[in-house]
C-alpha cells in the first residue's frame, strides 16, 4: 500500500536516482541493500521474488518517516536530464559533482523516492519530528546498487 493512501503520513518531497535501465536491479538486490542499513526500516509490498524491482514502501518509525520507491523508465527521463543539465552551472560544481553530472547523460531510468512524514496525533502542526537522515541513507544505498546519481529536483542538487 502506498503512503499516499495512508492518513498517518504526509508527503514532503521527492528525490530521484538516475541510472542506466540495463542496471535495473532485482527485488532481492534492492532488499539486500536496504537490509544492510540495519533494522530501523520496515518493508512492505516489494513485489514478487525473482523479478525485477518495481516498487516498495519503506517505513522508518524512529525517524517519523516513510518512503514509496518506484522504478520508472521512458522518454521522460531524458527530458528530466536535459532540464537538470540546463539548471546546473557546471562551473560551480566540485570535481566529484562534475563526475556525477557527466553520468547523467547516459541515464535511461530512475527510482522515484517519495518521502513522507509520519504525523504525530496531538502535536502542533508546526512541530517537526521528521529526520531526513533516513532518506539520504536510502538514496545513497540505491544509487550504489545501480551505479546511479541521486538528485534533489527541488534544489537541482546532485546528492
Amino acid at each position: 500500500m502506498s503512503l499516499f493512501e495512508n492518513d498517518e503520513y504526509r508527503w514532503r518531497e521527492t528525490f530521484f536516482v538516475l541510472f542506466k535501465a540495463e542496471k535495473r536491479p532485482t527485488v532481492e538486490a534492492v532488499l539486500e541493500s536496504l537490509a544492510s542499513l540495519g533494522g530501523r526500516y520496515e518493508l512492505a509490498g516489494a513485489g514478487p521474488e525473482g523479478g525485477q524491482f518495481e516498487s516498495l514502501t519503506l517505513v522508518s518509525p524512529a525517524d517519523f518517516s516513510g518512503m514509496d520507491i518506484s522504478y520508472v523508465e521512458g522518454d521522460e527521463i531524458q527530458d528530466q536530464i536535459r532540464e537538470l543539465q540546463d539548471e546546473l552551472d557546471v562551473n560551480d560544481l566540485t570535481s566529484e559533482e562534475k563526475q556525477r553530472f557527466d553520468m547523467l547523460a547516459g541515464s535511461t531510468a530512475r527510482f522515484d523516492i517519495f518521502h513522507f512524514e509520519r504525523l504525530v496525533p496531538g502535536s502542533d502542526e508546526e512541530e517537526e519530528f521528521l529526520d531526513p537522515g533516513s532518506l539520504l541513507l536510502v538514496l545513497e544505498t540505491l544509487a550504489a546498487v545501480v551505479g546511479g546519481v541521486g538528485v534533489d529536483p527541488q534544489s537541482g542538487t546532485l546528492v
